[in-house]
């Protein structure tokens, strides 16, 4: 029986994994794939982790996978299904087998919602992102899209008009859904242009995105903005579905827990993308591993 299993080998599972070793745990990551950590690997530059800038989403969490590794124990597969039993915890497998653990953390992350057009994947780290905190830098005095319409997009929006040259938010409906805070100052924003009623057909470039196609849902017209990236803020989908029913969860599927990354159920913890929280970016998913750890010490303490 573990200690610990940790479920996710992105940054906040190798985090996690990471502090287990140290604190002499014994600790297993099981990982749905056999890449190594989740969505930052399609990042093709992270500047805004500190001490290392100017590197690669996947040249960096080799670095993580690297330095995680050499107390935990590695493993891939996807658990399908989490059950308890007193205190302790059963995680099922996709290939039948269970594995026990006193402790379990969920770091499954959450993923982005898509356009779903043509372009989208193939610029992904090419000029589309869907994290302007993480790659708004890299467009300075450069036009932009937002893609959205809800406060994500309209935050997104925001941040970008003080670092590109022109911001067009593009929305399918005729109106922003947004707070109404938001709204005054996108109006406000001299180099923030709104188009609405606009659905986005393709993304076009070279070795860059250089163009966006949409087309007007009330003239039907074909529209084309010269762009150099687009920023996508439609939503998140979290990656919950092996707690649901267990850990108590927000309207949005977020599990809630504190900084702690305690849930309602004695033992078991969240941590990255999928907690309830304010920022989702590398540095905090790192922290809630680190976070985590800490209780889950604490937790196995109270149990001896």
């Amino acid at each position: 029986m573990y200690d610990i299993v940790i479920a996710g080998g992105g940054a906040a599972g190798l985090s996690a994994a990471l502090y287990a070793g140290r604190a002499k745990l014994k600790a297993l990551v099981i990982e749905k794939y056999n890449i190594t950590g989740s969505q930052i690997i399609y990042t093709s530059e992270v500047d805004n982790y500190l001490g290392i800038p100017s590197v690669s989403g996947f040249e960096l969490v080799n670095k993580f996978r690297e330095h995680a590794s050499d107390n935990t124990k590695f493993m891939e597969g996807e658990v399908k299904k989490i059950t308890k039993d007193g205190s302790q915890f059963t995680l099922s497998l996709a290939d039948g087998s269970e594995i026990e653990s006193k402790t379990i953390i969920i770091a499954t992350g959450a993923v982005h919602n898509k356009l779903g057009v043509k372009g989208e994947e193939e610029f992904l780290g090419k000029g589309v992102s869907y994290c302007a905190t993480c790659d708004g830098a890299f467009y300075k005095d450069k036009d932009v899209v937002v893609a959205g319409g809800g406060d994500t997009a309209l935050s997104e929006a925001l941040y970008l008009s003080k670092i590109c040259r022109k911001v067009y938010l593009v929305h399918r409906r005729d109106e922003l859904r947004g707070n109404k805070a938001y709204q005054d100052e996108i109006s406000a924003r001299e180099n923030i242009e709104f188009i609405g009623n606009a659905v986005i057909d393709e993304i076009k470039g070279d070795s860059h995105v250089t163009a966006l196609l949409y087309h007007d849902k009330v003239s039907d017209a074909q529209c084309m903005l010269k762009i150099d990236g687009i920023f996508v803020a439609i939503g998140m989908k979290p990656d919950t579905g092996i707690v649901k029913g267990i850990a108590a969860m927000d309207e949005y599927g977020y599990i809630i827990a504190g900084e702690d990354g305690r849930t309602n159920v004695d033992g078991l913890f969240v941590a990255g993308d999928i907690r309830k929280k304010q920022l989702r970016q590398l540095i905090t998913a790192v922290s809630d591993g680190a976070n985590c750890i800490t209780s889950v010490e604490e937790y196995l303490n109270t149990c001896k």
